[in-house]
């Protein structure tokens, strides 16, 4: 047995799950190992008791309890199966020797999870090598109902760079929604900061005032802007939003919480919120209310190998398809990006 040991999470290590942070420092080490270390609280995250699924962060330190000297090694990766194999692979918007971009489709998640089962993207990279030893990784993470744009690095070295290229907010994303009612004014920014509610089998978050966030424990400022692009009467509005900041569940809960919450968003958009407007709620009644309708439509960031200026844009999925037909919407009837054309 080894005795306890304390890590410092490095400047380039974090914004990733801390059962894989572990792994890569010992590959041997079994997810079962991980996730009983975790139930036992003897593996601690700054001194606190942490899921395997937990994030980590820069400069945190990570207590390791005492290993065996040859820790059970973790199974095999399954097989793909050959159906979720082309499905996958039909999802790929846009590659090359070092990216992957994906189209997400919603209902994948981006990586398992409590409650989220075994069949998510980072369980199927093995369908996406294309002749690379590596399977690719996971450079952020889209909600399991968030469509759109998803990116993968083919090496640890552009996953590296692409994620410092995220936390120094070099990348610009900009996601296509439907709100229920319409925002006034147009075009504002949303401040609210977020800190996680509810109990340990439920990730979501509560908003908090901006003048109250520094007396909030655990509260995280967040950033939003939107953009309403076509409204529906005052029933619903299609907005674009950029995500200033990258916390959890933002774009979600922000929208709810200045009473326009995201159309199928169950989560957040409680049956009984009133908009201004006709709308309320989440709910517009029939087929559309049924699926969240969230979708990471364009990204903009500099290619971290070539240099090249990369601007990708994942087409709608088949429900927000149905709903801009249903509201007269067209998707060319609008600027790539309504914010860069603002006064």
């Amino acid at each position: 047995m080894s005795g306890v040991q304390t890590f410092t999470v490095g400047p380039d290590e974090g914004d990733q799950r801390l059962d894989r942070w572990l792994r890569r420092r010992f590959p041997d080490l079994a997810q079962g190992v991980i996730e009983r270390m975790c139930r036992r609280g003897e593996l601690r995250l700054d001194g606190g008791r942490v899921r395997a699924s937990d994030r980590v962060r820069p400069g945190q330190a990570v207590r390791v309890p005492p290993l065996p000297v040859a820790a059970p090694v973790a199974p095999a990766p399954r097989a793909v199966a050959d159906a979720d194999a082309a499905m996958i692979r039909a999802a790929v918007l846009w590659k090359d020797a070092h990216i992957i971009a994906l189209n997400k489709p919603p209902g994948l998640p981006s990586q398992g999870g409590s409650g989220l089962g075994t069949r998510h993207v980072d369980g199927l990279t093995p369908a996406l090598t294309f002749g690379y030893k590596e399977r690719p990784v996971l450079v952020h993470r889209l909600d399991k109902d968030t469509s759109g744009v998803l990116l993968l690095a083919r090496t640890e070295r552009v996953a590296r760079r692409l994620g410092e290229a995220f936390r120094a907010r070099e990348t610009r994303k900009i996601y296509w929604a439907v709100v229920a009612g319409v925002p006034q004014p147009a075009m504002a920014t949303i401040r609210f900061g977020l800190v996680k509610a509810g109990g340990r089998g439920e990730e979501r978050m509560r908003c908090v005032r901006p003048d109250a966030i520094d007396a909030t424990p655990g509260a995280k400022r967040a950033t939003t802007d939107y953009a309403v692009l076509e409204a529906m009467g005052r029933r619903a509005a299609w907005v674009a939003l950029v995500p200033v900041t990258g916390r959890t569940h933002q774009l979600r809960a922000h929208m709810a919480e200045i009473g326009h919450p995201i159309v199928g968003d169950g989560k957040y958009g409680r049956p009984g919120q009133e908009n201004v407007g006709e709308g309320w709620g989440r709910d517009l009644g029939g087929e559309i209310s049924r699926k969240l309708h969230l979708h990471a439509r364009m990204i903009r960031f500099a290619h971290p190998v070539t240099g090249e200026a990369i601007s990708l844009t994942a087409p709608l999925p088949e429900h927000m398809r149905r709903t801009f037909a249903a509201f007269d919407w067209r998707e060319g009837a609008v600027p790539a990006d309504p914010f860069a054309e603002a006064p």
